[in-house]
């Protein structure tokens, strides 16, 4: 499929992807676009100007209204712009609401309902496990037969480019013999995938895992910022709270999940069994995302997201089988994305080996966690049709001095 646009077939941001963003432009208030090459489309304008009614849950600054319609709409929504940008009779109207990419202001997504974050790599959590519990076996007994994942704050979820506060708080080393107050100095990242959800659910109704992907709007690139001091002081016995709430920047276009169909892959194998309400009628998939890592220009990382033990299916339907409703416009991370090579590791924890393993930077300088100033990017993209890439654009955030 080709566009009459003049975007190149090997473009990330194809005919083929056409991802979601809220964007504006100045003096314009804040509504939905779709990206197509170096162009955003104002999806409500043109929608409105071809008398599709339906099109005005477009016209609003966040996707949750039509994240609320479900799949049926968001298929027929896609439908719609394929059409648009493919037929080139629709040119001439279609023209005068396209703006280039660099124009326009780029804002959080959507107003995020619940924000749930996983543990699903199975590399990262036996790292993390090696690290902290040397004397133990890596893995938790119940890590291969759930999902497991931690509620974190919607509120401090925040759009790509966002400055990022140092936290302060609580921490205590083991060899400190009472805790401490201060701005953390074990400040990390995690390169995650996030997960936009919609068709919300009733409390005490649950989404069987084959029925997981009607809710799965799409995906976007998530940093989980982590105060690894905060974060180990902290939580024994309930998990992390301060070590995580702080931050979680997500970038600014949402790839929807009928973008990916050519990027499913077969999970890395389950062993044990999962249980029935993890299984399904059909195998479950993983999703063959390529990642960049990258630290004051360097990149440090090239995480492969096709590695993670659990599938964004199971994920998600662990996350209602006790009968939790999903929300339009809920987030949930899929945990650190790390591999079994040293340069596919998620986290500075990880590739740094808890600070004993500096990290060199092409600066001649070295990190083992994040320095006041210092600029992360996370990158990533999928196979597509055809060979062509699916971007899944970037997420980007500075560290700033602790207030």
């Amino acid at each position: 499929m080709t566009t009459w646009l003049d975007v190149p077939a090997d473009h990330p941001f194809g005919i083929h992807n056409l991802p979601y963003g809220i964007f504006s432009t100045e003096g314009t208030a804040p509504r939905v676009g779709v990206r197509i090459g170096d162009w955003v489309l104002d999806a409500g304008a043109c929608a409105e100007r071809a008398g599709m009614e339906s099109g005005e849950v477009w016209l609003t600054p966040s996707l949750n209204s039509f994240l609320a319609q479900g799949r049926e709409a968001w298929a027929a929504g896609r439908a719609f712009l394929h059409e648009q940008l493919t037929d080139d009779c629709h040119r001439d109207s279609v023209e005068p609401y396209l703006l280039p990419v660099a124009d326009v202001t780029m804002h959080l997504p959507i107003e995020v309902a619940d924000y749930v974050d996983f543990y699903a790599s199975e590399h990262h959590a036996t790292n993390v496990g090696r690290i902290f519990r040397p004397d133990s076996a890596p893995l938790t007994p119940n890590w291969k037969h759930l999902p497991i994942g931690y509620h974190g704050r919607a509120g401090t979820v925040v759009v790509s480019g966002t400055d990022v506060v140092r936290p302060t708080g609580q921490r205590k080393a083991p060899s400190d013999a009472e805790p401490t107050f201060g701005p953390s100095i074990r400040l990390d990242i995690e390169a995650e995938l996030g997960f936009v959800v919609g068709d919300a659910t009733q409390v005490g109704d649950r989404v069987g895992i084959d029925d997981a992907e009607d809710h799965l709007f799409g995906v976007v690139l998530l940093n989980d910022w982590s105060a690894r001091d905060i974060q180990a002081w902290e939580y024994v016995p309930l998990g992390p709270f301060l070590g995580k709430s702080f931050a979680t920047s997500i970038s600014p276009w949402v790839v929807p999940l009928e973008a990916l169909a050519a990027a499913r892959v077969p999970l890395p194998g389950q062993d044990p069994e999962p249980l029935e309400y993890l299984r399904g009628e059909r195998p479950a998939a993983g999703l063959d995302v390529h990642y960049e890592v990258e630290l004051n220009g360097t990149v440090v990382a090239r995480p492969e997201y096709r590695d993670l033990y659990w599938s964004p299916a199971q994920m998600l339907a662990h996350l209602t089988v006790n009968g939790a409703s999903l929300r339009n416009g809920d987030l949930f991370g899929s945990g650190t994305i790390s591999g079994a090579a040293k340069d596919t590791r998620g986290s500075l924890l990880e590739l740094s080996w808890n600070g004993a393993e500096p990290i060199a930077l092409d600066d001649g300088t070295t990190r083992t966690f994040l320095a006041d100033g210092d600029t992360v990017t996370l990158r990533a993209w999928a196979p597509g049709p055809d060979g062509a890439p699916v971007g899944l654009g970037e997420v980007t955030g500075t560290i700033q001095p602790a207030r």
